[in-house]
């Protein structure tokens, strides 16, 4: 199988054992890799309504066919399993070099169960695999963890857990290589659930290529193409993610104070430009990446990596920080303790509200435990954050829960900026009618990375339409939807489709593997993948109340008047889909995507959801 090692690594930390399986082929050409087969996998691996910290629920990493080879980003790989957070599917997405290392010790994916009774770390190489004691280790946060196991080897790479995922804080993340990080949805937590300190993967060499000659010719048309792209060649390069703080600052876009006012004063306070000209060290990229849009940064105090548009919004514009060095030191301390900064913004910035409202820190009206946290308050919010990853007190407790636990305990669920259990990012849906259909149907909650309508919306690639219409925006989002699995699967960066199509994508994947394959062929797989992960939603109890935002965006206008038309394009959305109206896959939509047999009974079974789970409607649906 050319692109794949043929190979699923499984290893039981509960027995200490391990072994290997082989990739049916089948399987990879209808999931591709990455997040299709991590969606697969887990499927069929896991009984309905599976806690997501049992020693049984898995983690899956899972490389995609092109990993590791000589197509742009292709060091990414991605991590299936179900959210502690949310309860639904997961699959978070890394760059680094982790899922390089993995197929280079000759895996494609590892499916890692059980729980070890003591700390230990799990190492993957060429030889085997081994179980080492990581007693240590535990407590260290990720900066020592990374080292001392990095310490002495070559071709290496390592995915660590800091003190927050070892305390089952649903904000933890992995981070990889200390400097990129399986971020969303908690999965940091269920590796502390298993005591399971860090993975290290260890290799060299590069996948088999079909046809080396093709791949030669379509790496030279997609290199030129990206080159030729203003955004991945000069925007992202020179001033990395953060360049959309003036773009959508200026438009509007950038919500501050949890979605209740615009972040518009924050816009040449904390731009991407003025993180570039003050606190930028040098440039930094994924494996066998060209675009480069990380940032290597150093403060007066500290040196680390990024902050990303997302941290700047999150642990700035979102909680009235405009110190764009307190933000930069915010975001090192989040990398550091293993903390998803989206997730954390959005709890504090939930805390703060009902702060201002008078609520106290355990939600029983004492007023000596009046939230400790404030807008704009620096060393208030440092101190949330390190109460937060130690689960410190009350307030610390509820917060590592996050937002939607936090206002639930407080009798303000209407707070808590969140779809299905996940706090929102950085784009205001009421300017983005399409981004707000995205969020909430998002198969992982809150994400603005399963269906982006930025380059729609906002930026005009690969075309731009009108960002406050309703009518039609659904077909887009699909389109979205489709190939952002595929890129997942695949797995390349989702910045390459600034500049690149499908039918680019289908070319180096038939190069590599010699399957043929279409652009139309690829983004039925994406489909395929997106109705697996729908499937199983719909199977641990979440249902079309689910579809859902918060009453804010929907009911309470932004500056120019605007609020989110849901329900008009939710209806249009399921249709589209091939749904039925209650957002249940139809039987000739599973039988068409080749899904027929996963599913328990008729596809159009309203009882598809009965399979309890963490299905929780969003308020105000």
């Amino acid at each position: 199988m050319h692109g794949y090692t043929g190979q699923i690594l499984h290893a039981d930390l509960t027995s200490r054992t391990s072994r290997v399986e082989p990739l049916d082929e089948a399987m990879a050409r209808a999931f591709i890799g990455g997040r299709g087969l991590g969606a697969r996998l887990l499927w069929d691996l896991v009984p309905a309504g599976t806690d997501p910290l049992a020693p049984e629920a898995p983690l899956i990493f899972a490389t995609g066919p092109l990993t590791g080879t000589k197509a742009p980003t292709s060091g990414r790989f991605s991590l299936t399993g179900r959210s502690p957070l949310t309860g639904t599917v997961l699959d978070t997405n890394c760059g680094g070099a982790f899922g390089v290392r993995l197929k280079a010790a000759g895996h494609d994916a590892l499916v890692v169960t059980g729980a070890a009774d003591s700390p230990v770390t799990l190492r993957v190489d060429p030889e085997g695999v081994h179980f080492d004691d990581a007693t240590a280790l535990a407590g260290l946060e990720i900066a020592a963890v990374t080292a001392a196991l990095a310490e002495g080897r070559t071709h290496t790479s390592v995915a660590a857990i800091g003190s927050a995922g070892e305390r089952g804080v649903k904000l933890a993340t992995i981070m990889v290589d200390g400097r990129r990080a399986l971020g969303r949805g908690g999965m940091g937590a269920v590796m502390g659930s298993k005591n399971l300190k860090a993975v290290v993967t260890s290799g060299t060499g590069s996948p088999d290529v079909a046809r080396p000659e093709d791949l030669e010719f379509f790496l030279y048309e997609v290199r030129k193409t990206i080159k030729a792209n203003p955004i991945t060649s000069r925007a992202l390069p020179e001033f990395g993610t953060s360049m959309l703080v003036r773009i959508l600052g200026k438009r509007g876009l950038m919500p501050a104070a949890n979605y209740r006012e615009s972040g518009e004063s924050a816009v040449e306070s904390l731009s991407g430009e003025r993180l570039a000209e003050e606190f930028l060290v040098k440039r930094s990229g994924c494996w066998g990446c060209p675009i480069q849009c990380g940032r290597h940064t150093r403060t007066a105090h500290a040196e680390g990596h990024g902050p990303e548009y997302e941290t700047v919004w999150a642990l700035g514009v979102n909680l009235g920080i405009e110190s764009l060095e307190d933000v930069v030191e915010l975001n090192y301390l989040c990398n550091e303790l293993g903390l998803d900064t989206i997730s954390v913004g959005g709890a504090i910035a939930c805390a703060i509200e009902l702060a201002e409202e008078g609520a106290d820190g355990a939600g029983a009206g004492d007023d000596d435990r009046a939230i400790p946290v404030r807008r704009g308050d620096v060393p208030a919010v440092r101190a949330a954050i390190e109460a937060l990853a130690a689960r410190e007190g009350e307030f610390g407790d509820a917060l590592a829960e996050g937002a939607r636990e936090f206002a639930e305990r407080h009798g303000r669920p209407q707070a808590a900026m969140h779809v299905k259990g996940l706090e929102l990012p950085a784009y205001d849906p009421r300017g983005m009618q399409g981004q707000g259909l995205g969020y909430a149907t998002s198969n992982r909650g809150g994400c603005h990375l399963r269906g982006n309508m930025l380059g729609f919306e906002v930026l005009g690639t690969p075309k731009l339409v009108d960002r406050e219409a309703i009518s039609g925006k659904a077909g887009l989002l699909i389109v979205a939807q489709h190939l952002g699995a595929a890129l997942d699967s695949l797995s390349l960066c989702k910045f390459t489709s600034f500049a690149l199509s499908e039918e680019h994508y289908a070319r180096l994947y038939s190069a590599v593997t010699g399957f043929a394959l279409s652009g139309q062929d690829l983004l039925l797989a994406g489909e395929r993948i997106w109705n697996l992960e729908r499937l199983y939603n719909l199977r641990e109890g979440f249902t079309a109340e689910d579809d859902r935002l918060p009453t804010r965006l929907l009911e309470e206008p932004n500056a120019e008047g605007e609020i989110v038309h849901l329900d008009e394009m939710l209806a249009e959305y399921y249709r589209f889909r091939g749904w039925t109206p209650s957002g249940v896959p139809t039987a000739e939509k599973l039988e068409r995507l080749g899904l027929t047999g996963l599913a328990d009974g008729p596809a159009g079974d309203e009882r598809a959801g009965a399979a309890g789970g963490r299905g929780k409607g969003t308020e105000g649906a």
